[in-house]
This record gives structure tokens, sequence and C-alpha cells, in this order.
């Protein structure tokens, strides 16, 4: 389970930390996402969970012509965002919560999230307060993981380390929306209809350079479900763990590239 305070504290200073790190990671994903939000964009977009930037920077430099707003929980990843685009009109960044947020001098043609809604205490509660401080007829679209089991990243580091299967697979955290059904009951009970889903499989890129195995390490130590459980160990016990992910990361190394499997949805639906 990832909390708000988790985002608003360590979590979201990793992230700001590394975020080039993470914006590697999901390169693949973010083109899909561009791609399919460019139709959709209107006069204004609102990037929730907008991280350190990488979605809303790259809509408001294909699409001068709309404002782009960017939205997160995270003082720290805001604060880089704000740096990354400075030099671009047609965006702006702001430390909110857009499960409780509204602005009524911005509604929203488009909203889209990359990985960022799946962190909602309330999500109903949520994508209905979306909703209604968007424009009339609005387009969500937003990615998410699928399972655990097809993300071999996730799943290998888990079986790996022992880390035992999240309780409450719903909870808050990386896999929330991961069951079509769940979500699609939430959008509705918000008030969104047509909802679809669209399966995206990306390589999720965890280690590039000389040394793509150490590389990979330390993306894994700083973010991701393992950082925590690494972060807890010391000594001999953390020795004899990062070994086995060294060895686990060179069966996955393809030159200077280690590259992993990875499963995502893209969600769509429209507001009435």
């Amino acid at each position: 389970m990832t909390t708000e305070m988790d985002w608003r504290t360590q979590v979201g200073r990793s992230w700001a930390q590394n975020y080039a790190l993470t914006d590697r990671s999901f390169a693949g994903l973010t083109q899909v996402l561009l791609e399919r939000a460019a139709p959709l964009v209107g006069k204004a977009v609102l990037d929730v969970g907008c991280g350190a930037g990488e979605l809303s920077l790259a809509l408001a430099r294909q699409h001068a012509g709309a404002q782009v707003l960017g939205v997160d929980i995270s003082y720290d990843l805001i604060e880089v965002a704000k740096g990354r685009g400075a030099e671009l009109g047609n965006v702006r960044f702001i430390e909110a919560d857009a499960g409780s947020w509204r602005d009524p001098a911005f509604a929203a043609d488009l909203i889209v999230s990359r990985h960022g809604v799946m962190f909602f205490a309330d999500p109903p509660a949520a994508f209905a307060n979306i909703r209604t401080g968007a424009a009339p007829a609005a387009r969500l679209l937003f990615s998410c993981f699928r399972t655990p089991g097809e993300n071999a990243w996730a799943t290998g580091l888990a079986e790996l380390l022992g880390l035992p299967p999240s309780p409450n697979p719903r909870a808050p955290g990386p896999f929330a929306f991961a069951e079509p059904a769940h979500v699609e009951g939430i959008l509705a009970a918000a008030g969104w209809r047509d909802v679809g889903f669209a399966p995206v499989d990306f390589a999720y890129v965890c280690g590039t350079g000389e040394d793509p195995v150490e590389d990979a390490l330390g993306l894994f130590r700083r973010i991701g479900p393992a950082a925590p459980y690494l972060r807890s160990l010391e000594g001999t016990t953390l020795a004899e763990a990062e070994a086995r992910i060294r060895d686990w990361l060179e069966r996955h190394r393809s030159g200077n590239l280690i590259a992993m499997a990875a499963a995502a949805w893209l969600v769509s639906a429209q507001s009435d």
C-alpha cells in the first residue's frame, strides 16, 4: 500500500531525485499515451499525479494552443516539474490533491495520467470530483499497471526477495487498478461512461550504460516495490539480497541494456 503521506514524504522525494530514471523506464508507455491523447486535446488538459512533469511537458510542446496543468501531491515532484517547464508558457504545475482540488477557472477538456491515479484513498469520490471540475463532455485517458504476474520486473523482484503479496490487491498502490471490472465500477460510480480498456505491453527499462546491472540495482534501491524492503536491511543481509538481485539482473542483460516486460492498461472514458 502506498499512502498519500508516502508521496508527500519519502516516496515523493525519492521519485523527484530520480525522475530521469522513471521517465526512462516508462518511455515506451509515454509515447503510446501521447499518441492516444493527441486527437483528444482541446483547450485545456489536466495531468493527474503528474510527478516530475514528463507527460505534461510533452503535451504542452506538442499542442501549443492548449493550456496544460499538472497536479501532484508531492511538493518535491512539483518543484522539479516547475523547473523543467520554466520556459514553456502553456504549462504550469501546482501541489494539490486532484481528488479534492477544483478550480472554477480551469475546466479540462482532457484529463490524462501516466500511472498517477492508483493511489487515491477514495477512488470513486476522487474521480467524481475530477469529473465535476471538468468541461462538458470531457475525456479521460490514463494508464495503470495490469496484474503483477504480467509485469516481470515486479514479480521477479518480489519472488527473489521473498516479499509477500499484498493482503488487499485493491489498496492504493501500483497494482490497485489491475482488474478492469473493479476500475469500471469505480468510474461508473463517479459518473464516467463509455469506459474502455486497451492493453499496452512495453519495455520497462531498468538499466543502461557501461554497467547496466549496477544502474538497474540503483533504480530498484531508490524506487519501486523493493525499495522500502532494501532500505530496511543492513550489513550481510543487505549484501546478500543485493547479490541475488545482481545475478537476476545479469540474466536479463542484453549488452548495455536491461529491459523487462511490463504490461499496462490504457483506460478511457467520457463525462456527460
